[in-house]
């Protein structure tokens, strides 16, 4: 059984756990040039701070997260990814993958593979122009969540639409529950636009449940909340922990005070109670096993 994190090295974290088993990489061009460069690799980016590990709690303030500026990507890094490594921060659970990037103009990432790893898209402001090896190509708009199934293996190119405003945009994988499953791709409107000041689900394992699904036992619920509500979220399935991400506002979740684009990850309970600031708040909850297969 493993829970939180992987005390892993390097070389072993750069060969199997950066990509999915794949090699991804950011490479700053225009649509016209879908071309991958390969990284430069390094130890540069590290967090100011350790997380702060409780009972059954894990706080990452969003200061610590890991950071790289290209110039055309600023992206933050709630987990190890890339040129940032921190063995304390490999994953929660089966959630591998909480990127923060802000793409400029016309910029974007070329084709590049990935397999094994469960990849979900949130764009927060602009457009994503996504294409792959399954024959989709098309858009995603903020208000709306993509997810792929890498399975066997895909590969897929992703860049800012807008050639006049920054794309900015969550990016989330998880580990599986099955490996080399066929390859699938979805896209779908969210749906908590229209009940502020509550929680909806984005994704379910289940094709039959609301949101896009994924194979793996996880749950995602995001809310818009207008000022000051208390709430609270009782957990899907035993043995999954939840890692709440403030998108922005405020909150305090089980107690413990959370700031714009801090993350909370809590583990061993059922229900987690969430009070927003006078402000108001938008968050993301990842309902996700804490057992690897």
């Amino acid at each position: 059984m493993v829970y939180i994190c992987t005390i892993m090295d390097r070389k072993t974290f750069l060969r199997t756990s950066v990509l999915g088993g794949a090699a991804l990489v950011s490479a700053g061009h225009s649509h016209s040039e879908p071309t991958l460069e390969k990284p430069t690799l390094g130890h540069e980016h590290l967090p100011n701070e350790n997380p702060r590990v409780m009972n059954n709690m894990v706080l990452h303030r969003a200061a610590t997260r890991g950071h790289a500026d290209h110039g055309w990507l600023n992206a933050r890094h709630t987990f190890s990814f890339a040129n940032y490594y921190d063995p304390e921060r490999m994953h929660f659970g089966v959630l591998r993958v909480l990127n923060d990037d802000t793409i400029a103009a016309g910029k974007g990432f070329g084709t590049h593979p990935h397999d094994n790893m469960e990849i979900v898209t949130i764009p927060l402001a602009g457009t994503v122009a996504h294409k792959d090896s399954m024959g989709n190509a098309g858009t995603i708009n903020a208000g709306e969540v993509q997810v792929m199934s890498a399975g066997t293996g895909i590969t897929h190119s992703e860049f800012n639409h807008r050639q006049d405003a920054e794309l900015r945009l969550l990016q989330i994988w998880m580990f599986p529950r099955q490996r080399n499953v066929s390859p699938r791709y979805a896209q779908m409107p969210l749906e908590h636009e229209a009940g502020a000041n509550a929680f909806a689900q984005i994704l379910s394992p289940s094709p039959d449940d609301a949101g896009v699904w994924v194979h793996q036992d996880a749950w995602f619920h995001m809310g818009r909340f207008d000022g000051a509500h208390r709430t609270s979220y009782t957990l899907k399935r035993k043995g999954n922990g939840v890692y709440a991400f403030l998108i922005e506002g405020s909150a305090i979740i089980n107690g413990q005070a959370m700031e714009r684009r801090d993350g909370l990850g809590v583990w061993d309970v059922d229900t987690i109670t969430i009070e927003t600031g006078e402000q108001g708040a938008h968050i993301l909850l990842m309902d996700v096993p804490m057992e690897l297969n």
